[in-house]
């Protein structure tokens, strides 16, 4: 039952500088981004362009060409991209269980993942039981909440998530157990998934390495595991997605979008996606992405 690269042109040769605070005020790069943003905002450029040279990314970002050449070997090592002739390509073939790491993870589609973290605190509502999975967009909703606190029952896996919540006095905290992933702040295993069986919340939040076709997917299987859970768990389930997300499947299935009531994704989307998910009777919310906030622009 269903529930409720692009290639360049001639015109522009130069990349364009995705969204998020990645140059100064004159506009130049920056040179004092730390090694995870620029991380990110090679990705970036690689996601959208396919391939990019060092010099570009000496000028976009501001660093040395040591610099540059350090961040893409990291890069390289971690199966996020190929080394070519004087710079960089996105792998042939996308690894299935590559994800990158925690601190590159938290700024890739920085200002996505804040505006559709916001979208989804707005449609919480005071009182309410709500399980948060450990993805870094589910972590915006967190710090939504921290900034304009409301009465909630919050369950999760995440480490992180916990740490911004416990302070917040109307928030009540409840932590599943399991075993810290490798790496990561993401409790996965028993007793977890077990204590997930026994309870019966308003909500559940998610996040997805990959959304593809009418499968969203997971990098590792103990965490495709505790997401299932969550489902399970959960009277409504909502997953938080920017557009980054709509790609190859990942290693293991995490559901069926008919698990799922609704998802909350960004203007970046493509429109072939966004077509894709309502002929598959999905409640699809689209936010508008801005320095100033977000804002809801179609559902």
């Amino acid at each position: 039952m269903a529930r409720n690269v692009r290639k360049s042109t001639a015109e522009d040769m130069a990349p364009v500088v995705p969204t998020g605070s990645w140059e100064d005020d004159s506009g130049r790069g920056r040179v004092d981004l730390i090694p995870a943003k620029r991380h990110a905002f090679i990705l970036e450029c690689l996601k959208r362009e396919g391939a990019v040279g060092v010099q570009e990314l000496i000028d976009l970002i501001g660093a040395s060409p040591s610099t540059i050449r350090r961040d893409l070997e990291t890069l390289e090592r971690q199966g996020a991209l190929e080394r070519t002739h004087g710079g960089a390509m996105l792998q042939r073939t996308e690894l299935a269980t590559f994800e990158p790491d925690l601190a590159t993870a938290a700024q890739f589609a920085r200002a996505e993942k804040e505006a559709i973290g916001a979208a989804m605190m707005s449609e919480l509502r005071a009182g309410q039981s709500v399980i948060f999975d450990a993805s870094t967009t589910v972590l915006e909703v967190a710090r939504a909440i921290a900034a304009a606190p409301i009465p909630l029952t919050a369950v999760t896996n995440s480490l992180a998530i916990a740490q911004i919540l416990a302070p917040v006095p109307d928030v009540r905290l409840v932590m599943p157990g399991g075993t810290c992933k490798p790496g990561s702040l993401t409790l996965i295993g028993q007793p977890g998934e077990n204590f997930l069986r026994t309870i019966h919340a308003d909500v559940a939040i998610l996040g997805t390495h990959a959304i593809t076709g009418d499968m969203l997917t997971e990098t590792s299987l103990e965490v495709a595991a505790m997401k299932q859970a969550m489902i399970a768990a959960a009277r409504r389930v909502v997953v938080l997605a920017d557009h980054s997300k709509f790609t190859a499947p990942n290693f293991c299935t995490i559901c069926r979008l008919t698990d799922v009531h609704q998802i909350i994704t960004d203007e970046g989307i493509d429109p072939a996606h966004l077509t894709n998910l309502r002929t598959l009777d999905v409640d699809i919310k689209v936010v508008r992405v801005s320095r100033s906030g977000s804002q809801v622009e179609r559902s």
